[in-house]
């Protein structure tokens, strides 16, 4: 169905979910698996949200629902029953108006080796996969090494379609300092089946470099901004610059430019995702 899906033209993608849950009352530094799996209406409504806005995939909550994250929270042996009822809730909550990706993301570590993430990742896209979704997403990635692990796991343990974004620095290299054209490459003949940015500072730095990966790939192009910079209070709750209405703009240009995959990250919620469809529709 998703190939279907990128056939027929732009996809629309859900927006933020760690930001949201923030908003409605989940304590900073908490485990959020744990926290939405006590609060499961909080996630299913804001689902509910977004595919009434357009989305047509929703994000499973199961961001860092890895064994390296859980371990900081004494769940690493859960990993497979958490997997399980975060990508049932969502499930539930889109009724079958949306596909279900299963959301895979960095594991912040520099210092493991490659079978050590391939272990990782593989448990986790294993344990999604038998969940039913409809395919995996690995996102916020800031290494290769770390990607490729994530993708290799993903086609050891299934057939589903695997997309695959980076959060990049502001000179369009990874974090790890390798080149985004590079890495992106490598990805394509890895067999990933979209390919792009998400998080990073917002949409205006995105046109150039969608523009420019457009010419030289040929998978589709995920583009999933935060809703501009974020400015820091003095409680550490980030407040993003930029309204619905202008992310919605912003977002039609990244579609000319050529990314055919689109959403929000941080700072966004169903609103953005509305402009957004009503900006390229």
């Amino acid at each position: 169905e998703f190939k279907t899906m990128i056939d027929k033209g732009p996809i629309l993608l859900d927006g933020a979910t760690g930001s949201n849950l923030l908003k409605a009352g989940m304590p900073m530094g908490d485990c959020s698996e744990k926290w939405i799996l006590k609060h499961p209406s909080v996630i299913q409504n804001l689902q509910k949200q977004y595919v009434e806005a357009g989305s047509q995939i929703v994000y499973a909550p199961t961001f860092t629902a890895n064994r390296i994250y859980l371990s900081k929270h004494f769940l690493e042996d859960q990993v497979t029953a958490i997997n399980t009822r975060l990508v049932t809730l969502s499930q539930e909550a889109v009724d079958g108006r949306a596909l279900v990706a299963g959301n895979m993301t960095t594991l912040g570590r520099t210092d493991m080796t490659y079978d050590h993430l391939l272990e990782i990742y593989k448990e986790q896209a294993q344990a999604l996969s038998m969940a039913g979704v409809d395919l995996l997403v690995i996102e916020t990635m800031i290494s290769l090494k770390e990607a490729i692990a994530a993708i290799e796991a993903c086609h050891m343990v299934c057939f589903l379609p695997v997309m695959c974004s980076f959060s990049i620095t502001a000179n369009d290299t990874l974090y790890s300092g390798e080149s985004i054209f590079d890495a992106l490459a490598k990805l394509e003949s890895l067999g990933a089946d979209a390919l792009g940015f998400n998080c990073s500072s917002g949409s205006e730095y995105m046109e150039k470099l969608v523009s420019s990966l457009a010419s030289t790939l040929t998978v589709p192009i995920i583009a999933k901004p935060n809703a501009g910079l974020p400015v820091i209070d003095d409680k550490g709750i980030a407040h993003y610059s930029m309204d619905a209405k202008t992310f919605g703009l912003h977002m039609n240009l990244l579609w000319k430019a050529g990314a055919t995959i689109l959403g929000g990250c941080c700072g966004t919620d169903p609103d953005y995702i509305r402009a957004l469809r009503e900006n390229i529709v």
